[in-house]
């Protein structure tokens, strides 16, 4: 659907152009068809224009998804916090929510069973009575937090149901799994998103590139989301091309102007051959240097001669120091003649802490020994299957590679398969409905218990700074105030509860869309406004929520009014046994 189409919300949602969502296959179809059969079966017994309001949390990897009501049990990876991504997505979604009649006839096609008018239903069917109110995109969220609510005619919203669980399940899952990585590797590294030739097709792995950048990465070798998204692109050469060269003999034009541009090289590749030389004869080598493999010596300078303002070589196709290392030094020499200074080096195998520390003393010694400045502060890239645990194994040993190129275990999110959502109503006609497990004694903790009714949620802040509790409310309750104490209560267990005298207030739940209604929108932010709000939230957070090891979980809790209304609800709804 084009982009002009967007933006169909009613007299305030159409003053702002959304745009289409990034996948065109996220259309109106994108739904299981159960939600179809929901849809009519609520329109024929006219409720279908019932309002609804559904509430999105993250939860752990659960198969049973057809539910009402979202909230997450567990926190994903083993960590204790979560970043929230994939609403930009739902809100091109609804903006664009529309069914055409090449869809209607499929409809048709399939449900032959429904009447003629449901389907004259759908042809009229939008989102411009549905209001979504949402997290911030790029918030680090919580069990049991709502991340959406969104308010709507039942079998619209019914509709909205699995393409927002799609949307919003691998965005924060990746995210958070980016953001993870981040932490690992210290704010002073450079982290490439290597993935897209191991990510779940074209889908994932444009998707993995937008939410990795989202999540605090640097820059990705994904062309396609470069161009889509503006994320920078970064890449070098593989092994492929360092054994493509057999001799130096190969090079046809051996040229190569200055920087400047006021002479000309004739032969770099004999001033290549040279600047070896005279590091193999260096007396700080004290002779480690030998033979070098010349054909890979050729794809170095041949690269080098390509891109002289960019050149990083691979060097570890052949021997990483024996080979690689004394090639790359003669190489960034050369270059350094003439102007140019060499970006770095990458390794791809063998042991990246000793490798790294090595190339590191090659450099230094050769900084010092022919006075070329800045050269032991060649960038070295590690990568070869990095995962959050090789760094973190990376940084005990000590190292000195400088950007880390991730691929297969980021995007694939390889530690935890999914992060899935369910779908729970909360409000219907103003009237609270709440979800209780088959097995009511097991519900002690909460876990199989929908949060009933609709909701405000807060984030109190305390004096250092950290947030200190996320707290839900009924709608009708005063906003808690700086200052101001208050009691915060578990959800389900009695005994947990605190008085919390809050520094700073923020209500986490904001309209995104407006539907028809006149309530004040939030603008949708850039990537990187999103990738800056991420980095600021995890640099909110006390450290022992973020630690890799054993972190403290963060409190997540309701008011004392809110308390007593579910396990009010609880007890009238929940079936009275009977012992005979």
């Amino acid at each position: 659907m084009a982009a002009a189409a967007a933006g169909s919300g009613g007299a305030n949602g159409s003053a702002h152009q959304v745009g289409a969502p990034t996948n065109p296959m996220a259309t109106a179809l994108l739904t299981d068809q159960y939600q179809f059969s929901m849809a009519y079966a609520y329109w024929k017994a006219g409720k279908h224009a019932d309002r609804a309001v559904s509430t999105y949390y993250l939860l752990e990897f659960n198969t049973s998804n057809c539910r009402f009501d979202l909230y997450f049990r567990k926190n994903p990876f083993g960590g204790e916090f979560t970043v929230f991504a994939g609403l930009e997505e739902c809100i091109k979604f609804v903006a664009n929510f529309k069914f055409t009649e090449d869809d209607i006839s499929f409809l048709q096609s399939v449900m032959p069973m429904c009447e003629d008018a449901f389907f004259d239903y759908l042809r009229k069917t939008d989102c411009s009575d549905v209001e979504v109110y949402s997290i911030p995109e790029g918030s680090v969220v919580f069990p049991k937090v709502p991340l959406m609510r969104v308010e709507g005619p039942v079998a619209v919203v019914q509709l909205l149901e699995t393409p927002f669980v799609n949307l919003i399940n691998y965005a924060s899952l990746v995210t958070t799994n980016a953001a993870r990585h981040r932490h690992v590797a210290g704010k002073s590294k450079v982290l490439l998103e290597f993935g897209l030739r191991r990510a779940q097709g074209p889908d994932g792995a444009i998707s993995a590139s937008k939410y990795c950048f989202m999540g605090g990465f640097d820059a990705t070798s994904n062309v396609l989301a470069g161009n889509l998204f503006g994320i920078p692109l970064r890449g070098t050469h593989s092994h492929a091309y360092v054994s493509s060269y057999m001799s130096l003999d190969e090079i046809p034009d051996k040229s190569l102007k200055s920087k400047d541009g006021s002479r000309v090289c004739k032969d770099f590749v004999s001033l290549v051959t040279e600047w070896l030389q005279k590091i193999q004869l260096a007396d700080s080598s004290c002779g480690v240097f030998g033979e070098t493999n010349q054909s890979e010596l050729a794809a170095f300078a041949s690269y080098a001669l390509a891109f002289p303002t960019n050149f990083l070589a691979l060097v570890d196709t052949y021997d990483v120091m024996r080979s690689g290392i004394p090639n790359f030094c003669a190489v960034a020499l050369a270059l350094h003649d003439l102007g140019y200074k060499a970006s770095g080096i990458r390794l791809d195998s063998g042991d990246l802490a000793y490798l790294s520390i090595e190339a590191r003393k090659v450099f230094r010694t050769i900084e010092k020994e022919f006075n070329v400045p800045a050269f032991g502060k060649m960038i070295i890239t590690a990568s070869n299957d990095l995962n959050e645990e090789t760094i973190d194994a990376l940084n005990k040993q000590g190292h000195e590679v400088d950007a880390f190129g991730i691929g297969t275990y980021l995007v694939t999110c390889y530690s935890q398969a999914a992060l899935g959502c369910v779908f729970k109503l909360v409000e219907i006609n103003s009237r609270p409905r709440i979800k209780l497990s088959e097995d009511v004694a097991k519900c002690h903790d909460g876990f199989q218990v929908s949060i009933p009714c609709k909701k405000r949620c807060f984030r109190l802040y305390g004096k250092e700074g950290y947030p200190l509790v996320d707290i839900m409310m009924r709608e009708s309750e005063p906003s808690p105030k700086a200052g101001e104490r208050i009691l915060c209560r578990h959800p389900f267990l009695e005994s947990k509860r605190a008085y919390v005298v809050p520094q700073h207030v923020e209500e986490l739940l904001l309209c995104y869309w407006p539907g028809t209604s006149n309530k004040p929108r939030v603008e949708l932010p850039s990537l990187e406004e999103i990738r800056g709000r991420c980095m600021q939230q995890l640099e909110k957070l006390r450290p022992d929520h973020i630690r890799r090891l054993n972190p403290t979980p963060y409190k997540v809790s309701v008011s004392a009014k809110l308390y007593e209304f579910i396990h009010s609800l609880w007890l009238n709804e929940a079936p009275v046994g009977e012992l005979q």
